[in-house]
């Protein structure tokens, strides 16, 4: 005999938190690139200033930087050659 397993059908369910959407996480803000040395895509995030997106090819380790500033792009993702 099993006791304290109930399911109690009868009861409310209770009322879940309201969801806030969170600003976007430090780790979050990516540039999505093609990498046409090796034709792998990767993802290079903002470094720790803020002021550029560094990454680097994962397979032959070719490092990429785009700055960021005024009189730049909207643009999320990139091809290098």
């Amino acid at each position: 005999m099993l006791t304290g397993q109930y399911l109690d059908l009868a009861s409310p369910a209770p009322v879940p938190p309201a969801i806030v959407p969170e600003p976007l996480a430090e780790s979050s803000r990516f540039l999505g690139v093609q990498f046409d040395c090796c034709g792998v895509y990767s993802r290079i995030y903002m470094n720790r200033q803020g002021d550029a997106y560094v990454g680097h090819c994962p397979r032959c380790a070719k490092r990429v930087q785009f700055g960021v500033g005024p009189g730049g792009t909207d643009a999320r993702f990139f091809s290098v050659s």
